[in-house]
């Protein structure tokens, strides 16, 4: 994963007004959607302060949560594994990968692993990594760290991620549809969506056209439930 020059990436990112824009109306949006729900709750700073206080408690009593929740979690069958800093946590993933032979392995998104550095880890040994959540397999096609913590890709316009998927999967270059780019993500990266029937569900995303405009779809057992076209992958329509 290439290095973050901060320095450099900020002066390249003001140099152009449509990423300024875009980036100010997104995290704005963001903003007035965390003031609604503010408003909406009339004991919303009470709540802050006793999320704040157990916050403080258990940080402070640590060691007692983390030894509790490992009595609850072997009592429950589960293995647990303690690993002191990142080099061992990597070790312990990998072990457990190998022993198994495992040659790729589909993960949801996790901080923890991208402060652990896990997928130059797993791939430098062999071990394919595939993120499912967009942003972040945006992200990772672009060799590019997360630049938020909840949207990865928020930075990137919509041309930018037609770019990445051009270089790296193949697709049109001058598509840079939403629905489009999903839907290519998804059938080039067969890997993520089992397919087999049975109790696996697939997964696809159907491009659909309705009176109030198209929507992203997410077809499982209980019928379609309709996706945010651009907010959930972090990028959006220049």
């Amino acid at each position: 994963m290439k290095a973050i020059d901060h320095v450099k990436g900020s002066r390249e990112f003001l140099a152009s007004e449509k990423h300024q824009a875009f980036l100010d109306q997104r995290l704005w949006s963001l903003r007035q959607l965390r003031d609604a729900q503010m408003k909406a709750h009339p004991e919303w700073q009470q709540l802050r302060a006793l999320a704040s206080q157990i916050k403080e408690h258990t940080l402070t009593h640590l060691d007692i949560y983390l030894e509790m929740f490992e009595r609850n979690a072997l009592a429950n069958g589960v293995k647990v594994h303690w690993a002191k800093d990142a080099a061992a946590h990597n070790r312990i993933v990998h072990d457990i990968l190998s022993e198994r032979g495992v040659q790729t392995l589909v993960k949801s998104k996790s901080m923890l692993t991208e402060e652990c550095d896990m997928r130059p880890y797993l791939a430098a040994r062999g071990i394919e990594v595939i993120e499912t959540d967009l942003g972040e397999r945006i992200q990772q096609l672009d060799n590019e760290m997360p630049s938020h913590i909840v949207v990865p890709a928020v930075h990137k316009l919509s041309i930018d991620v037609a770019r990445v998927f051009a270089d790296t999967l193949g697709t049109d270059p001058d598509n840079a549809d939403p629905h489009y780019l999903a839907g290519q993500q998804r059938e080039k990266t067969p890997a993520v969506y089992p397919a087999g029937g049975g109790r696996h569900d697939r997964l696809q995303f159907r491009r659909r056209r309705e009176r109030r405009g198209g929507g992203l779809y997410q077809r499982g057992q209980r019928g379609f439930k309709r996706q945010r076209p651009c907010s959930a992958p972090g990028f959006h329509r220049h």
